[in-house]
């Protein structure tokens, strides 16, 4: 089987290591990384816990393909409860990290407990220690997996550490992998700097054995790479412009949420895009490097980019002269068009402040959105801030980044996300999210049922939880009319139980842009012993869903919180094809929790629960 049947148990209280064997009736009936490590998390933790409370666990965790031949099989996960939300969070990436935990021979991490001091983990295959990382507090991310290289005399350990965000207490602070690949929203960042916990450097040399039928598996993971590369989505879009690709295609359809969501399309749109990241400067050479795969990804969609020396941003900071992760679509949408900033430039280096210390630069670009409005409404005065924030202010958004990675005056305030923010000058309604996790790149005014995926996902506002957009907007796997509500409850819910499925695998869900769970089916009956029919996996994609809602019901959360702000049910969109259309959340709210077989009131009926196996 491609599980190791091995977890480590980490009590940072009391500064033990123990080995225990995997519980493989969990394993056959919730796979692994997010399905499995939240079935162990909610056994193990009471939901009503404060997130930053030695109470809290947080799992590191692998798929049973992780670190197999199966494309993009690099995939790790971090379960935790979130301190942005407060609800149940998973937060995935990418990179080789994950990958090398499993060939150390080891399925999941589970964390117990606050050290006294900071410390790190090392795992070198079977030999685990908690060590001392004084001398890394207080290091970036970037200074960290350095030092640790070095101090290991080895430049392939691969380290997961958090920045200064996750020590101070940035709500939204990421883990962070090699050095730019991080398990980026909802805070587990923030959880791990709680524990006192820096970094978790692994070395493996073991692989992953006990494949069930090797030949087969090879056989059907080249046939599934090959739908991979034939697709126009994984095999042409991707490699050549990566995620960013979206950025005129999402602003045409009047979609891209703009200043705050005050506005469906961005007029600085194209300077912001791949395209634009594919032009030559006035200095001759291109904002983009190259494109990068993480760990046994053929698709390549990670972008690495180079900053204009001259720009004002790091004329005097030769530091960030060098090439460094480079803009996804999501990163240049926040730090950009939420913003009302049209510099690429800037934008590039705010988002490598996020990946140097270590926060979401989703939730930090919206509540930068949040706060210019409260700046243009007079809410929030000059002398607040230190500078004029108004919105298109590249300076400003650069300061404000500046000022949350380093923990410092305002950056504070922002470090607690837009939710917070707005709460604390009265304009709670200002704050765009769900459970209190900022809104992903996509306005639900222009794309109906990405508005139910956003209201109804388990960790708050998440695309990547029923990706609807690749049905509304992209065709994929069958073209939906983005404008109308029609159907959406059955379309939501059937993306959100497939990738629940698809997140617990090990792969990426950028995959599913070519495949359906019906090619990830063969790959998971190769490589596994069992049944793992198509019902079985259907019927594990909705028992995972079903699980984190009743997690977060037993946390607290209600019918009430599956809602949008007011600004996105109220305020017709202005221009574009959704001109005059706000979103239909109210008609498909109650569709979608009679199909999911919830009462009125958003909760798992008896006869759901049984019919699950919960």
């Amino acid at each position: 089987m491609a599980w190791t049947r091995k977890y480590l148990r980490i009590n940072l209280t009391a500064g033990t290591v123990k080995v225990e064997n995997l519980n493989m009736q969990w394993a056959n009936d919730y796979l692994g990384q997010r399905g499995l490590a939240t079935k162990y998390f909610v056994e193990e933790v009471d939901p009503k816990i404060d997130p930053l409370s030695p109470d809290n666990k947080m799992i590191f965790t692998t798929g049973p393909l992780t670190g197999t031949m199966a494309s993009t099989g690099g995939r790790y996960s971090v379960v935790t409860k979130g301190p942005l939300t407060g609800a149940i969070a998973c937060s995935n990436s990418g990179g080789y990290f994950g990958a090398e935990l499993k060939f150390a021979g080891w399925d999941m991490i589970i964390v117990e407990g606050k050290s006294p001091k900071p410390v790190y983990l090392s795992i070198a295959d079977d030999k685990v220690e908690i060590k001392d990382a004084a001398h890394l507090w207080g290091k970036t991310v970037w200074q960290t997996e350095e030092i640790i290289k070095k101090t290991h005399q080895d430049p392939l350990v691969r380290v997961s550490s958090i920045g200064r965000a996750g020590e101070n207490g940035v709500l939204y602070a990421c883990i962070v992998n090699d050095l730019h690949r991080a398990a980026g929203r909802s805070g587990v960042g923030t959880v791990m700097g709680s524990k006192n916990l820096k970094a978790i450097a692994v070395r493996g040399t073991k692989g992953v054995g006990n494949i069930r039928d090797p030949k087969a598996f090879m056989k059907v993971t080249y046939e599934k790479k090959k739908v991979l590369a034939d697709n126009a989505v994984t095999g042409q879009g991707l490699p050549t412009y990566g995620t960013q690709v979206l950025m005129n295609v999402i602003n045409e359809i009047g979609a891209l949420p703009t200043r705050n969501h005050r506005d469906v399309q961005f007029e600085s749109a194209s300077k912001i895009s791949a395209e634009a990241m594919h032009e030559k400067r006035p200095d001759g050479k291109s904002h983009l490097v190259t494109n990068q795969a993480c760990f046994g990804c053929t698709i390549a969609c990670g972008r690495i980019s180079k900053l204009d020396e001259k720009h004002f941003t790091v004329k005097n900071n030769p530091q960030y002269w060098g090439a460094s992760g480079g803009l996804e679509y999501e990163a240049a949408w926040a730090l950009g068009a939420a913003n009302g900033v049209g510099d690429l430039e800037a934008l590039q280096y705010v988002n490598m402040l996020c990946n140097e210390d270590g926060f979401d630069p989703i939730s930090f670009g919206a509540t930068v959105g949040a706060a210019m409005e409260l700046y243009e409404l007079g809410l929030i005065k000059q002398e607040d801030i230190g500078f004029d924030a108004p919105f298109g202010s590249a300076e400003a958004l650069v300061k404000m980044g500046e000022m949350t990675a380093r923990g410092e005056g305002f950056g504070k305030l922002l470090g607690l996300g837009s939710k917070r923010l707005c709460d604390k000058y009265g304009r709670g309604d200002l704050s765009m999210s769900v459970k209190g996790q900022e809104f992903p790149a996509y306005d639900s005014r222009g794309i109906q049922g990405i508005g139910l995926a956003y209201a109804t996902s388990n960790r708050g506002a998440c695309h990547l939880r029923g990706y609807t957009v690749a049905s509304e907007v992209l065709g994929i796997p069958v073209k939906t009319d983005p404008l109308t509500t029609d159907g959406k409850p059955e379309l939501v819910k059937a993306f959100q139980d497939a990738t629940s499925v698809f997140d617990s695998s090990g792969v990426c869900v950028f995959t599913t842009f070519a495949w359906t769970l019906a090619d990830l089916q063969p790959q998971l009956a190769a490589a596994l012993e069992g049944d793992w029919s198509m019902d079985k996996l259907n019927l594990m994609g909705e028992r995972i869903w079903n699980m984190e809602r009743q997690f977060n019901n037993a946390a607290g959360f209600t019918g009430k919180d599956d809602n949008l702000p007011p600004r996105l049910t109220t305020e017709p969109a202005k221009t574009g094809p959704a001109k005059g259309l706000v979103n239909g959340l109210a008609t498909m709210l109650p569709e979608y929790y009679r199909i999911r077989g919830w009462d009125t009131e958003g909760r798992p009926t008896a006869e759901t629960t049984k019919r699950l196996g919960l």
